[in-house]
């Protein structure tokens, strides 16, 4: 097929072909991102599915985490394994800008689909190579995980309370912080292209580690030259104060911020306690820092004698700066998450209409849209191999027999 598919949906990213044949979470987070725009994404899997069809929750069955990873995609069966896999990959790679693997260096070299093949088949085609520890170095083998990319970045260690074991979050941030900066690298390189229509093609190695450990910004700085290494808090903040989370009456919970004087004094007056203000203790940020403990608990003890709604109006009245810390169900009823249509519908074939969130940030003018949800294995085999490619019925079914499609 020689035209683009006028039929994948609105938005800026309209046009662009993006080969998604990376597996579980992280690289096709990077797709599904750019698929939110516009983008049309093919998804290749083994003939047996991706191991993240089998990551829970599970819905009769079906893995509804799947469902959102791998929205806005169309989905095909191929065993890269197999010769004839490959050789049917480099048929449809002339059809797509980008392609996003995430095996352990060398893989695809084994295949016969080294950067030199597969630019010499499509001459600009940007390749995002997305690995725990990217593609050189000692670890470069090593099989990686959102927990060894969250352990080794340096972001478990300042997590958790300071007399307790370093903590992981409920969620593999890993894999999303990844799937961040891969896509963040595949538009930096669309961006040379599109300036320069003599660039070449470009190898984007993406390292989930490094992704993590930048996202500590001044971490390492700081233990540059001043050779410290930043323990872990629980949840007051080590760079300023009052600032931590607090049980209030009802036994619902609120997270503190503002390190500003303005906003310190707005948070004083919200606790009726302007006399802080003028405290010299409490002059500066620095200065609270330095009395955190007490302040923090001056603050804890007000909110735990009164209930979540009278904490939130009080710090309302007073320009404060407090929050709720939500359950998922709070997050649902929140109208500032209503109104802005955060949580949207999206049709799927299981289950009918399914809500997750919607497209962040979003377009004023060409805005994205979440259209499908991830689908079923091979569900768009016909229409790839049958129109794309032009492979007869029987074809198709030989290849099925043969389980390389």
């Amino acid at each position: 097929m020689s035209e683009r598919d006028e039929t994948a949906g609105g938005g800026p990213l309209k046009g662009l072909r993006i080969l998604d044949i990376a597996t579980i979470v992280a690289a096709p987070f990077a797709a599904a991102l750019l698929a939110d725009y516009g983008a049309e994404v093919l998804k290749v899997e083994l003939p047996s599915g991706d191991g993240a069809r089998g990551f829970p929750p599970f819905k009769d069955g079906k893995s509804l985490w799947w469902k959102v990873t791998n929205r806005n995609k169309k989905f095909v069966t191929l065993d890269l394994r197999k010769p004839e896999g490959i050789e049917i990959l480099k048929k449809l790679l002339p059809k797509f800008d980008v392609l996003v693997e995430n095996f352990r260096p060398g893989t695809l070299d084994r295949w016969g689909l080294s950067k030199e093949v597969l630019w010499a088949i499509r001459p600009r085609l940007v390749i995002l190579r997305a690995t725990g520890f990217g593609q050189t170095g000692p670890y470069r083998d090593r099989p990686g995980f959102a927990r060894i990319f969250e352990a080794m970045g340096g972001l478990t260690y300042i997590s958790g309370e300071p007399d307790g074991e370093p903590m992981h979050a409920g969620y593999p941030i890993g894999d999303a912080v990844g799937g961040v900066f891969g896509a963040l690298g595949i538009m930096t390189a669309l961006w040379k292209r599109a300036m320069d229509r003599n660039a070449p093609g470009e190898e984007i190695d993406l390292s989930m580690t490094e992704a993590t450990f930048r996202l500590l910004e001044f971490l390492a700085i700081e233990h540059d030259q001043l050779g410290t290494v930043r323990e872990r808090s629980g949840n007051a903040n080590q760079y300023s104060a009052p600032a931590a989370v607090y049980r209030t009456k009802d036994n619902r919970w609120v997270s503190l911020a503002g390190s500003t004087n303005v906003l310190y004094a707005n948070n004083c007056r919200a606790i009726g306690r302007p006399d802080l203000i003028a405290d010299p203790r409490f002059a500066s940020n620095g200065s609270r820092t330095e009395h955190k403990d007490e302040l923090n608990a001056i603050f804890s003890a007000w909110c735990a004698k009164q209930t979540l709604s009278d904490v939130l109006a009080a710090f309302e009245q007073a320009q404060g700066t407090i929050a709720p810390i939500y359950s998922i169900d709070q997050i649902f009823a929140d109208p500032q998450m209503q109104a802005r249509d955060a949580i949207t519908s999206v049709p799927d074939n299981d289950f009918g209409k399914v809500r997750m969130q919607n497209v962040v940030p979003r377009f004023v003018n060409d805005p994205g849209r979440v259209r499908s949800t991830g689908g079923s294995i091979g569900q768009d085999n016909a229409e790839v191999y049958g129109k794309w490619l032009e492979l007869s019925v029987d074809e198709q079914a030989r290849l099925k027999q043969a389980g390389v499609i």
